[in-house]
Parts: C-alpha cells; sequence; structure tokens
C-alpha cells in the first residue's frame, strides 16, 4: 500500500438553522411614584437573551423584553416609563449535538404600546428568534505520496484548487466608556425622559493576535432642563478605534464579523461644580467573528503506474471557495406625510433601523428587499402637546453584484445605517435620506473527487506480454492525454514525442502512435 500524505482543512458548516414567533401580550401599571398617563408618544423595545442552554436536537433560550414609554403627563409634561416581560422558549434545532456553536438572533417585528387607561398600559409584541447550529469538522485530503521505490513507475496527476479554511470562530465584547458635557447654550439637566444609542460605521479587521474596531456611537438625549423644565435635548456623535485580544487572529486572514450593541446605559451626572451637566456613556459591542485563511490545496487528483496495477480507493469531499466579498451602499430619500395637526415645527431627532425582508439569487446577482424604519421625535406648535413622534417605512431595493452565486452558495450578509437626516420639506411633509451598508460575504461548496488509499498489485505480465510494441489508437470523444496514457501503461511524455506532439491538448479523431513501456 502506498502511503498518502494527508492535508487537513478546517470547514464552518451550518448544519441547521430554524426560526420561532413569540407573540407577547402583558398589561404594565403605572407605578404610584408616577404621574397619570394622557397620551403615549413613543416607545421603544429591547431583547436580552441569556446564555442558550443546549441539549440534543433542542436548544431552551431565557429571554427578557425591555421596553421603554415616553408618555404626555394629565397634568401636562413629559414622563418616562420602562418595564421588563421575561419569557422562556424552548426551540427544536434538527441535527443539533451538544458540541455545535449555537447563535440565537432576535427581531422584534412589531411592538405597540397602548393605554388601556391612565393607569394601566397594554404591551403587545411580536419577537422573532432564529437559532442556527454550526459545527467545525476537519476535511483530509490527499496531497502527496511516499513510499514509492524507484521500482514502481509512478505517474502522479495533481488539481490546483482555491478552498477556504475557517481559521477562527469566536464571540467577544468591547467595551466603550465615555462622559459627555452639554453645550453651554443647554440648560442643566432636572430630570431624564428619553435616551438611545446606535452604532453607526462600524467596521473590524484582523491584526496580529487582535480585532482592529473603529465606528461612531450616536447617542441621544431628550431632558427636562433648567428651571422652567422646558424640553430640551442633546445628540453627540463619539467616534471609537480599540483593539479586542483574539489569540489566532492574524492580519491576512479574511474577517466576516457581525457587530451589535448588547447593553446601552446613558446617566446624567453632575460636573466639577455640582450641576447636572454631563452624561455618562456606557455601551457594549458584541463581536461575533469568523476568520477565513484562503489556501491553494494541489489535490491528489489521480495516481498510476506503468508496470504495477495501482487501486485507488475514492470518496467525495467539500471544500469552500470563497466568491466574493462586497460591501455595498444603497442610498435612500423619499418624502413622507407628516401630521398636520399639530403642525410641525422642528424634526428634533430620527432614529432609523434597517429590516431585511428578503434576499433572491439572481444571474450574478444577490438582490435584496428590506425597509429603512425610521422613527422621528418632533416639536408642535401645540402647547398642550410640544412633543410628538411618528415612525415612517421606507423600502429600498439593492443588487449586489456577485458572479457565479448559486442557490448552493453560503451568505453572510450583515446590514447597516451609515448616514440618516430628516427635515421638513414643507407641505406637511418630511425628507428622508439615508445610506445603507451591506457587508456580503459569499462561499461556494465545491465537491471534489478525493484519493483515500491506494493499493500496489503486480502487473498482470502475461497480459503485457501479449500487448504490440507499438500500437495506434483513435482518439474517442471525452479523452485526456492522461486516460490514454494510463489505459496502455504509458506516460503523456511518451506519447508526446513518439506523436512529435507540444501540447496535451487533443480532439475525438486523432491517431495516436503509442509505445508499450513495458
Amino acid at each position: 500500500m502506498l502511503e498518502l500524505e494527508k492535508q487537513n482543512l478546517r470547514r464552518n458548516r451550518l448544519k441547521s438553522q430554524t426560526g420561532t414567533q413569540v407573540t407577547l401580550d402583558d398589561d404594565f401599571i403605572v407605578p404610584d411614584t408616577m404621574s397619570d398617563m394622557a397620551e403615549v408618544i413613543l416607545d421603544s423595545g429591547i431583547i436580552q437573551l441569556e446564555p442558550v442552554k443546549v441539549q440534543r436536537e433542542r436548544i431552551t433560550v431565557r429571554v427578557k423584553l425591555d421596553f421603554h414609554v415616553l408618555y404626555r403627563k394629565e397634568e401636562g409634561g413629559l414622563q418616562a416609563l420602562g418595564g421588563s416581560i421575561p419569557f422562556e422558549e424552548a426551540i427544536n434545532v434538527p441535527d443539533l449535538d451538544e458540541k455545535d456553536y449555537v447563535s440565537v438572533s432576535w427581531q422584534l417585528e412589531d411592538l405597540n404600546t397602548e393605554m388601556i387607561h391612565s393607569r394601566k398600559l397594554g404591551i403587545k409584541a411580536i419577537v422573532t428568534l432564529e437559532a442556527k447550529a454550526e459545527s467545525l469538522y476537519d476535511t483530509e485530503a490527499a496531497v502527496d505520496v511516499r513510499g514509492a521505490d524507484d521500482e514502481i513507475h509512478l505517474q502522479v496527476r495533481r488539481e490546483r484548487i482555491p478552498a477556504a479554511a475557517i481559521a477562527l470562530r469566536r464571540k467577544d465584547t468591547y467595551r466603550l466608556k465615555q462622559d459627555i458635557t452639554l453645550p453651554g447654550s443647554k440648560p442643566v439637566i432636572e430630570r431624564m425622559l428619553w435616551t438611545e444609542m446606535k452604532l453607526a460605521g462600524c467596521q473590524a479587521k484582523p491584526l496580529d493576535g487582535q480585532i482592529h474596531l473603529e465606528g461612531t456611537l450616536m447617542v441621544f438625549a431628550l431632558y427636562e432642563g433648567g428651571e422652567s423644565g422646558m424640553v430640551q435635548w442633546v445628540e453627540e456623535s463619539i467616534p471609537f478605534s480599540g483593539e479586542v485580544e483574539m489569540q489566532g487572529a492574524t492580519a491576512d486572514m479574511i474577517p466576516v464579523i457581525g457587530l451589535k450593541l448588547i447593553h446601552r446605559d446613558l446617566e446624567e451626572k453632575p460636573d466639577y461644580d455640582g450641576e447636572m451637566r454631563e452624561l455618562s456613556v456606557d455601551a457594549v459591542i458584541e463581536l461575533d467573528v469568523r476568520l477565513y485563511e484562503e489556501q491553494e490545496l494541489e489535490l491528489l487528483q489521480d495516481l498510476y503506474a506503468t508496470n504495477r496495477e495501482i487501486v485507488l480507493d475514492t470518496g467525495e469531499a467539500v471544500f469552500d471557495r470563497i466568491l466574493t466579498r462586497n460591501f455595498g451602499k444603497c442610498r435612500v430619500a423619499e418624502k413622507v406625510e407628516m401630521e398636520t395637526d399639530p403642525r410641525v415645527l422642528q424634526i428634533c431627532h430620527s432614529s432609523g433601523s434597517v429590516k431585511l425582508d428578503g434576499m433572491e439569487v439572481r444571474e450574478n446577482a444577490l438582490a435584496v428587499d428590506g425597509v429603512l424604519e425610521v422613527k422621528l421625535l418632533y416639536l408642535t406648535d401645540e402647547d398642550a402637546r410640544p412633543v410628538q413622534a411618528a415612525t415612517r417605512l421606507v423600502p429600498f431595493h439593492y443588487e449586489a453584484e456577485t458572479p457565479g452565486i448559486t442557490e448552493d452558495s453560503i451568505w453572510y450578509l450583515e446590514p447597516g445605517l451609515e448616514q440618516l437626516t430628516a427635515v421638513m420639506a414643507g407641505g406637511g411633509q418630511a425628507e428622508l435620506r439615508g445610506v445603507i451598508t451591506l457587508d456580503l460575504f459569499v462561499l461556494q461548496p465545491e465537491t471534489r473527487q478525493i484519493i483515500l488509499q491506494a493499493q500496489v498489485h503486480p502487473v498482470d505480465t502475461e497480459k503485457m506480454k501479449a500487448m504490440p510494441g507499438i500500437v495506434g489508437y483513435l482518439v474517442q470523444p471525452g479523452d485526456s492525454l492522461w486516460d490514454v496514457a494510463k489505459r496502455f501503461h504509458t506516460t503523456e511524455k511518451s506519447i508526446l514525442e513518439a506523436n512529435e506532439l507540444t501540447g496535451d491538448a487533443i480532439k475525438a479523431g486523432d491517431c495516436l502512435i503509442l509505445v508499450k513501456e513495458i
């Protein structure tokens, strides 16, 4: 038996993907320390996930919906209210093993907060949970032959193929803490009403032993300020740049890194003079890291000997080829109708989130459809209702150029929002402009035949002696020079020399002279 030299290639395989939808319906009583509600103005919800409990073909997820509501008090003015709705969900994940890498993502499809009466708030929400099970496994492929002595006239055929190996799969976090000082033109903070944090323009790339992270944290705070208690707001862009230690990472690896803001805390605090003129920012970003290495494999495709019979044990293996890395930007612009009563004086804040509705493989492209959900906070001309909010949807369509993509391709798509502006355009309309980012990475699985074992047997000497020393052969459709040489126990070099050929291209109908090697 010939000894085959083999090379390991680590592959990340998506074993299973499943989702479930949970409907939440709960009532929340306004605490005694808070004023009666007259009108709900704005709401928001964040899903918090606890570590997933993994069992065979089943996971249990403990989840908490943190909601916040801004409402108008019966006596006038604004007040903020928040609470949590915990729940637990069991999700069946086919083919799941306890050693698999499990990730759970969420989407708050709908959040509806309505005032049942002045002391009771109704919370209805639809939450979609998606669970993915991935496994890392090694593929062994023969790349060379050892142990063949000079007596075995071995002929070897190799094939060079590009292959992507998963080098690192891990999760980690990056913490950002910073203080914001109110501009001198702004009054001191008497009472916080509403806070918001969003990521914008984030990028992550590997370095040697690290992941470099940079982007912008958008911070917004609505508050009552000064002795008059007038509604004020402050909006800051906090650029950040830093590193997360990541053992095993190198600068030449290809990153597929998902970024998510999993903790956001914004609190007022006194400055050096004891006045509430500072905001303490505490944010945690989760990094879902995949790092790939692109390699050139020289696979052992076939082998034979002119003076031996070699029996090959073959099988199939799947290799991933990097098809494309596409970082696209989709610009959206749309005028939307606003409430005319009360009249809008000024948009003081806008925030957006990108939601993907569907993806479709087309010829050399991945078509992406989705919506940009924009929440607007604005001032009105009515003293009793000075602050109002509205939500508008802006649909978008983008085709990411992806040569060679098929239904069998594996893709990772990370949407983001780089820019968003909202201004009144007259005629009761607001003009929304945004830049949506779509970070696309595509792998193409390819099945190849590989050699598992090679056994050497003596050649049938009687059969070889009976063969003529020189024969003529008419090339058949589908024949290659290698196939002909292997069939007649000769070599490609011998055929080329005997027929005075300069290249190895032959076609059906060609007549070749074949000289027996033994």
